[in-house]
């Protein structure tokens, strides 16, 4: 039987419930600014992912790494030549003049042998010696001064030690005071004196006054006379007392003031100390005066100029009658020197090495040196690599000592140098069959900077690299052996290196040949 569905059972009556709120809108920054900020975003990280697409790329040409066995080269084995020229070693020695002046003759000519300390020149020197005669005068004067300053020295010193004259006066002064002192004693005995004097010339004046006329006037005048002789002696006597006693105390204080002087000794210690002091000015004028006639003697003897060392004359730098500097701060560079001379035994060659065969050069590396003027050829040892680097020549210049040169070999001379492989330490691993080595051209290896490096192709990222590499010994004329720092799948940059930078995009347009 069918069953009838009835739909309204299904309505809900809202009659009375409330009508729904609205939903605020939302806002603006979830909205809009956050939609955008993830598409710029998205948008971004698209563009630096393809940003290498958009660059342009350099066009090169590779060369894979070469795997082979290849032979490390014996010791005495040629690696390379290369020119070069003789130069003493370590420097020229140069024969300077020491004092100013003008050359009057050169005792030897250029590749003469000379011994240490033999005469090579002689300067003009009549003026040095007459210089030395005013010096020796000079020291004469001053000398005769010092003699004369010693000599009031010593007299001054006896003055102080033994003072004569002080003590003759003292005992003048002294003798003067017992005579007056005597005299001022023997006073009052002759003031007695005169008194009985005078009294008696008034007695006798006195009879003679009262005897009157019986007594003739003259002989009274002459009693008169003897009475006032005695008054005045009398008077004299008591006035020498009082000039006796002041010249007594003058003796006294002079006494004592000699004595004084006699135990102080001040202007004799005072000379004394003026004497040693002109003695030691005389003395430093003295010394001052034998330092100029050493200073005058020394100009002389640098008026001949001596080989400083035994060797041979490489260049006559002056001649006769030309003027020398000297020492002096003002010369100019090398004005004084009057010949240059070097060692037969020393002598070394200054090679031009090209860059590529730089890294084939060891300190102590033997060296093979040929010469057209020898019958033979010479040995030698590497001694540095020189840092200056002849841009115009692609070169870099290495110092070879040469080992007892001969005669026939003199600076400035040409010379062709052949490097030699250098002696190596036994390897065990190396015997049997000779292992695989990786080589690569040896034109693509760079040495500019002093370290080995290569332009390596990054296929991965589409980029060069500058790898830097170290060499090792094996090798073939074009090939040669890297021991540290390439792979065997690398590929190297052979074609378009020329301005080539790390880093930069390069698109491989086919491989070189080896």
């Amino acid at each position: 039987m069918a069953t009838t569905l009835d739909l309204q059972q299904l309505a809900v009556d809202r009659s009375g419930t409330e009508a729904p709120k609205r939903r605020p809108p939302r806002h603006v920054l979830t909205r809009y600014v956050l939609p955008l900020a993830v598409v710029l975003g998205f948008a971004s990280l698209l563009g630096w992912s393809a940003r290498d697409s958009f660059l342009p790329s350099k066009p090169v040409t590779v060369v894979p790494v070469v795997m082979m066995r290849a032979e490390v080269r014996e010791s005495g084995t040629a690696l390379f030549q290369a020119a070069g020229w003789v130069e003493p070693r370590p420097s020229p020695v140069k024969v300077p003049a020491l004092a100013d002046g003008v050359i009057e003759q050169l005792l030897v000519v250029a590749g003469q042998a000379v011994e240490a300390g033999e005469p090579v020149a002689t300067l003009v020197d009549i003026d040095a010696r007459l210089a030395l005669d005013d010096a020796e005068a000079a020291l004469q004067w001053e000398e005769a001064a010092r003699a004369s300053a010693r000599a009031a020295r010593a007299a001054a010193r006896t003055e102080v030690e033994q003072p004569v004259h002080l003590e003759a006066a003292l005992a003048e002064a002294e003798s003067a005071l017992a005579k007056v002192s005597t005299n001022l004693a023997a006073l009052p005995h002759a003031i007695r004196a005169a008194e009985s004097r005078r009294q008696f010339a008034r007695h006798d004046l006195e009879g003679k006054r009262r005897a009157g006329e019986a007594v003739a006037g003259r002989v009274v005048q002459r009693a008169e006379g003897e009475y006032d002789a005695a008054t005045a002696a009398l008077e004299e006597l008591h006035a020498r007392k009082s000039s006796l006693e002041a010249e007594a105390a003058a003796l006294r204080n002079q006494c004592e003031a000699l004595r004084t002087r006699l135990r102080l000794k001040i202007d004799e210690t005072r000379r004394l100390a003026e004497a040693e002091a002109a003695v030691r000015s005389a003395e430093a004028k003295v010394r001052q005066a034998e330092l100029a006639v050493k200073a005058a003697r020394l100009r002389l003897e640098r008026m001949t100029l001596h080989a400083p060392i035994t060797g041979r004359v490489l260049a006559l730098n002056s001649q006769p009658g030309q003027r020398v500097a000297g020492l002096t701060s003002a010369a100019e560079h090398d004005s004084g020197d009057v010949l240059t001379l070097y060692d037969p035994q020393k002598l070394q060659v200054r090679a031009d090495v090209r860059l590529e065969d730089v890294p084939h050069v060891v300190p102590g590396q033997p060296v093979r040196i040929e010469s057209a003027v020898l019958a033979g050829p010479l040995s030698g040892t590497v001694l540095t690599a020189r840092s200056r680097a002849d841009i115009q020549k692609n070169t870099l210049e290495v110092t070879v000592a040469l080992d007892n040169p001969p005669p026939e070999i003199t600076p400035e001379m040409l010379v062709r140098a052949t490097f030699l492989a250098p002696e190596r330490p036994a390897d065990p691993s190396e015997q049997g069959e000779e292992p695989f080595r990786l080589l690569v051209p040896r034109p693509l290896v760079e040495t500019g900077d002093g370290q080995a490096a290569v332009w390596l192709a990054d296929r991965l990222s589409g980029t060069a690299r500058r790898q830097a590499v170290v060499l090792g010994k094996a090798g073939t004329e074009q090939l040669v052996e890297v021991g540290e720092g390439l792979n065997a799948t690398d590929k190297l940059v052979a074609g378009g290196r020329e301005g080539l930078r790390h880093g930069d995009r390069i698109t491989i347009t086919g491989e070189a040949s080896l």
